[in-house]
């Protein structure tokens, strides 16, 4: 989870370096089930939102998608390109981070999403 926390800063951290913001952020993650089997050829719920300041911070950009897992259970999400509960992602100042990506899953496919490690 440290490695997975440490890269997403690291990835923002260059989009902030960018002189223009991006338009959408690609995010790749592979679903276990909670017995830590491979969810694999499944519709997933995700929710994914964007924090200012901290992992704890408040959200600015908030959206859900419902991608599908392929064979090894991989998902690729476009952050920016999903279903917008709250904020434009187009209007994020990336000039005032930090900012920190939280991802929340429901591997049957529906809106009860919870995190895990």
């Amino acid at each position: 989870m440290k490695k997975l926390l440490t890269t997403i800063i690291m990835v923002l951290a260059v989009v902030v370096a960018m002189a223009q913001a991006p338009e959408k952020l690609t995010y790749q993650a592979v679903v276990r089930s909670a017995n830590n089997a491979l969810v694999t050829n499944t519709l997933v719920g995700v929710r994914v939102s964007i924090l200012q300041g901290s992992a704890t911070g408040s959200g600015v950009y908030v959206e859900t998608q419902m991608p599908s897992t392929n064979a090894n259970g991989l998902i690729t999400l476009n952050i920016g390109d999903g279903n917008a509960i709250f904020g434009t992602f187009g209007d994020i100042d990336w000039s005032v981070g930090p900012y920190f990506l939280k991802t929340e899953i429901d591997p049957a496919g529906g809106n009860n999403y919870s995190v895990t490690s």
